[in-house]
C-alpha cells in the first residue's frame, strides 16, 4: 500500500515522495522508522562517471544461446525441445535415447523415469566424460530451465544431439506417469 502511495504521489507530483529516504517497517513490533540514504557518489550506474549505462542481455547472461531459445513457427515449441509424449514413444523404442537427469539428489529421491541417468547440473561440467557423444540424448530437470543451462553446457562441450524435455519431470508426471508424485 505504502509503494502503490508513493507512485500516485510522483505520478501527480504531489505530497513529499520517499526520494532519499528509507521507510523501514516492522511487523512483529508494529513500527515504522525513517533513514535518510545518501546517493554513492561511486555508484557505477547514477555517480557522476557512470561506468554502466544500459541493461545487460539477460538470455546471454543466463546462458540461453541462439537455437535453444529459438521458437518453431509450426506448433510454438522449441526444436530443441521434446514432449513428454514424444519421449514416452521413443523410450518404448528397442534403441531409446539416454535421458539425462540433471536434478539435485534429493529431488531425485521423490521421484525418477525409470532408467535415466542422473547427473546433477552442479556436476555435469567435470562428468561430461561419462557422456557419449554421438548418443542421442534428452536431457530433463523438474520444469526446464536447468535442463536448458545442461544443454547449453553440453553444445559447448561438443554434444549435437540433445534435446530438452519440454515441462521436465512435472510435465512427465502430467502427461504420461501421474503415479510418480509431483513435487
Amino acid at each position: 500500500m505504502v509503494q502503490a502511495t508513493e507512485t500516485v504521489k510522483l505520478i501527480l507530483g504531489v505530497g513529499k515522495p520517499l526520494v532519499g529516504r528509507l521507510l523501514l517497517y516492522d511487523a512483529l513490533e508494529m513500527t515504522f522508522r525513517e533513514m535518510k540514504v545518501r546517493k554513492n557518489p561511486k555508484c557505477p550506474i547514477c555517480g557522476p562517471n557512470p561506468t554502466i549505462r544500459a541493461l545487460i542481455d539477460y538470455d546471454q547472461f543466463c546462458g540461453v544461446r541462439g537455437s535453444e531459445g529459438a521458437l518453431s513457427s509450426a506448433n510454438g515449441a522449441s526444436d530443441a525441445e521434446i514432449t513428454p509424449q514424444e519421449l514416452k514413444a521413443l523410450l518404448d523404442r528397442v534403441e531409446p535415447p539416454l535421458v539425462l537427469d540433471v536434478r539435485n539428489p534429493e529431488e531425485i529421491a521423490i521421484c525418477r523415469i525409470a532408467g535415466s541417468t542422473v547427473i546433477p547440473l552442479s556436476e555435469l561440467p567435470n562428468r561430461l566424460g561419462e557422456l557419449d557423444a554421438a548418443r542421442y540424448m534428452v536431457v530433463h530437470c523438474k520444469s526446464g530451465v536447468r535442463s536448458a543451462k545442461a544443454i547449453a553446457l553440453l553444445r559447448a562441450a561438443g554434444f549435437a544431439r540433445l534435446k530438452n524435455l519440454k515441462g521436465g519431470i512435472l510435465a512427465w508426471i502430467k502427461e504420461v506417469d501421474p503415479s510418480l508424485p509431483a513435487y
